[in-house]
């Protein structure tokens, strides 16, 4: 083995992958409800998608930033038209898409805090896990960029004390992912877009995760009719192609100018291809409603089939990200879903997060909670053997 160990893998190799089913290297076949952690939202190798990269593999794969790239603008066009921001800088990953937030916030302030919150995730580059709350992300790394100040979580006392001319921004996630599958309250967020206003600083939220239609609506921000000032994309952007984005009001753009921030691989002609396929299909406004109406239906059977075992304490998220609350370690129910042909994932010790493709049939949902009731009962009978 040559990899560092930097993950914990499951016993487990993918060799094939068809919408939301993927097989072993045994000949098993399994329901895939992490999606790559929310990455394959229309599935695996979805037709459209493949076939967009196809077409652009056949004409040329790699050019410099320094040219015109139609595909690249048409995707920003996209996402724009999708949005209240006017500009979108590309690059690779979610990490990325916040670096380049947090440096965009702090040239156009000319200020250098950022705040973020308690059990947020925003990354693991050295400022992403400086502005990440939570220690374990931050340990045996020395000294953590020193503008960072963290408040808690869905806590509008903490953001109404917020005071001082010297912050930036202020990051925040309308759904925690990694910290748990915890939606952020409406009168919350409402509040860190208020407190933007007085202190005269940015709004940022990281949608790395809960963007690109997981919500049932192309950003889950705007659920809550937030207008933030930049917003960061990747994970479901591209299908599987890595790509991220930061997006921008136009009152921004002079603070990144020519020669002010860069990439070599963000947005080249794959990866601008790979996006435009992923969100002419996921912004049609009857596929997103189709996702609301998923969202809904799914949660409804989880809490119908799950919340009578006194081991699941509550069912939460928005939309297809949904998280199940447990009373004990999740990771050995991960494993045993896994034994009966469901994929699911972690959040955070005590919490079982879906995130099926976006596509997902009402038979497959189903089927998962059908896995997910036999799985939790059996587990909750030996406990009281």
């Amino acid at each position: 083995m040559s990899l560092f160990p930097t993950y914990n893998r499951f016993p487990l190799t993918i060799i094939s992958g068809q919408g939301t089913k993927v097989k072993d290297d045994q000949g098993k076949e399994y329901l895939d409800f992490v999606s790559g952690i929310a990455v394959c939202n229309l599935g695996h190798r979805p037709p459209e998608v493949q076939s967009a990269i196809q077409k652009q593999l056949d004409e040329v794969w790699h050019v410099s930033n320094l040219y015109e790239i139609p595909e690249q603008e048409r995707a920003a066009g996209l996402l724009t038209e999708a949005t209240n921001l006017d500009y979108v800088f590309f690059c690779n990953s979610g990490a990325e898409a916040n670096e380049a937030a947090i440096k965009l916030a702090r040239k156009h302030t000319q200020k250098e805090k950022i705040v973020t919150f308690k059990q947020s995730f925003h990354g693991r580059t050295f400022a992403t896990m400086s502005a990440t709350g939570q220690e374990k992300i931050q340990q045996g790394f020395g000294t953590l960029l020193p503008t960072f100040e963290y408040l808690p979580f869905n806590d509008e006392a903490a953001v109404e004390q917020l005071e001082g001319d010297d912050v930036a921004a202020v990051m925040v996630e309308v759904v925690q992912g990694e910290g748990g599958v915890v939606p952020g309250t409406e009168a919350f967020l409402k509040a860190v877009e208020q407190k933007c206003k007085e202190l005269g600083a940015l709004m940022i939220i990281d949608e790395v995760q809960t963007g690109i239609g997981r919500t049932g609506t192309p950003f889950a921000h705007q659920l809550y009719d937030l207008d933030p000032d930049i917003v960061t994309s990747a994970k479901g952007l591209g299908s599987g192609f890595p790509v991220g984005a930061m997006l921008g009001k136009e009152k921004l753009v002079d603070a990144f100018s020519a020669g002010s921030h860069g990439t070599t691989f963000g947005g080249n002609p794959l990866a601008s291809a790979a996006v435009c396929a992923t969100l002419e299909t996921i912004f049609d406004e009857a596929f997103l409603e189709g996702v609301k109406e998923k969202g809904e239906y799914l949660r409804n059977q989880l809490e119908d089939e799950l919340l009578s075992l006194p081991m699941v304490k509550e069912v939460r998220g928005k939309g297809l990200m949904l998280g199940i609350v447990l009373d004990e370690e999740a990771i050995p129910l991960v494993h045993k879903l896994r034994e009966n042909g469901l994929l699911a994932v972690v959040a955070g010790p005590k919490v079982l997060r879906l995130l099926p493709p976006l596509n997902v049939s009402e038979e497959e949902m189903n089927k998962a909670v059908s896995i997910m009731q036999h799985v939790l009962h059996e587990q909750s009978r030996l406990q009281n053997v």
